[in-house]
């Protein structure tokens, strides 16, 4: 298939006129005639043959060797070691793709027409680039010799419709309880940050979040690559980092997002990610009469979290760590912490409210923690919300007196 591949492109290439944009419907009729010349008095199927012209269509105009994989809804990740080993992820495990690009030559071509795409540059001098595809998907590329064996391309999918909280009760990622707890705190313009692992759900949770934001707030979202998907919020502003170039093109960062999102009027401003610096930045725009903020961050629980927290706002700004934790306790009021289990599922593992600061340090008061065994998981509730200022300003009742009523 691969030979009849090179030989049915190459052809094509010959014939097509490069003086003009030709659209997709005539290299369609060009990759179809020299299909049917070359198979001709051969031994190949109907599906083989359009197959086939699929190929060399996606080669000549889409992603090549990645185009079915990002056609197909049921794929959440594409991983790309080098030109010839290709792996997806489909319903949390993983598999090897039975495609390959030619080269690693038109392995680069396809890189350059992704980045090209949003702006992006990705070369020997800047071999490390984060962007997106045009269906929002994630997508991170990392350059040969940085790569050793060739060029990497990481996509993270999302779906075409965001998962809403309904549908994250339905896969038990979350209970009815806790999720309509979740809904009063964003309601109520309580602060959430949303921590786990790589692939745990961090960016699918705070979408789902987001669809208790009331519609008539104004709303900033700040990301290295948009990928967020927020919902019902049309006053809404999505901002996006940009990279420095040979032209002499400044770079914006997070931090400048950030700064200038205080000075736009925002309800609520949402960070994609902390990762860095900017986690400073984001806690001052919190502690400054900005609540109701959501971002989410790496972490191996919410305890971890804190102090990866403290790392960050330390390399943005020289200052005493207990002022630092003052900060993280005043301005972030819960954490979500999220994992996958042994069956590939992903789970809200335990929901912490931030108590306040007792002897110098952070204290975490317990709501929701997942326990049990596999096969028989329960997220339980262990504790009730102690800082119910916001929702009493809010005009509602806590999750614990609204089951007393039902019960009555």
């Amino acid at each position: 298939m691969d030979e009849y591949i090179s030989q049915v492109r190459t052809r094509v290439l010959e014939r097509m006129d490069l003086s003009r944009e030709m659209p997709d419907e005539e290299i369609l009729d060009l990759i179809g005639e020299e299909t049917a010349k070359l198979c001709s008095g051969k031994a190949v199927s109907l599906h083989e043959r359009l197959q086939l012209q699929q190929r060399v269509f996606n080669s000549l105009r889409k992603l090549d060797a990645l185009q079915e994989l990002i056609d197909d809804p049921e794929v959440s990740e594409v991983m790309v070691n080098g030109p010839r080993h290709i792996f997806y992820e489909k319903a949390g495990r993983v598999y090897t793709w039975n495609q390959g690009f030619a080269s690693e030559e038109k392995m680069q071509d396809v890189i350059q027409q992704i980045v090209g795409r949003h702006n992006r540059v990705v070369n020997l001098s800047n071999p490390i680039v984060d962007t997106r595809l045009a269906d929002g998907s994630r997508v991170n590329i990392v350059l040969s010799p940085i790569s050793l064996d060739g060029s990497a391309i990481t996509i993270r999918k999302f779906p075409e419709h965001p998962l809403d909280m309904e549908h994250l009760i339905q896969k038990g990622a979350i209970t009815k309880e806790a999720a309509r707890l979740l809904a009063q705190l964003v309601r109520a313009r309580y602060s959430l940050l949303i921590s786990g692992g790589t692939s745990s759900g961090k960016t699918t949770f705070l979408n789902a979040l987001s669809q208790y934001i009331p519609e008539d707030e104004r709303v900033i979202t700040i990301e290295d690559s948009a990928e967020l998907q927020i919902q019902g919020v049309k006053n809404l502003v999505r901002l996006e980092t940009r990279n420095a170039n040979m032209e002499g093109v400044m770079p914006v960062s997070i931090r400048d997002l950030i700064r200038t999102a205080l000075r736009m009027r925002p309800d609520r401003i949402i960070v994609g990610e902390c990762r860095g610096a900017e986690a400073f930045d984001m806690l001052q725009a919190l502690n400054t009469g900005h609540d109701g903020g959501l971002s989410t961050a790496h972490g191996n629980s919410s305890q971890d979290i804190l102090a990866r927290l403290e790392m960050m706002v330390l390399m943005g700004m020289d200052l005493p760590l207990a002022a630092v934790r003052q900060q993280i306790a005043s301005g972030i009021d819960v954490i979500v912490h999220l994992g996958r289990l042994s069956d590939k599922s992903r789970r809200v593992l335990e929901i912490m409210e931030i108590k306040g600061m007792e002897d110098g340090k952070i204290v975490l008061s317990p709501l929701y923690q997942l326990k049990g065994e596999e096969g028989a998981w329960e997220l339980v509730r262990t504790g009730r919300l102690l800082n119910r200022k916001k929702l009493v300003m809010a005009g509602m009742e806590p999750v614990r007196r609204m089951q007393r009523k039902e019960e009555d």
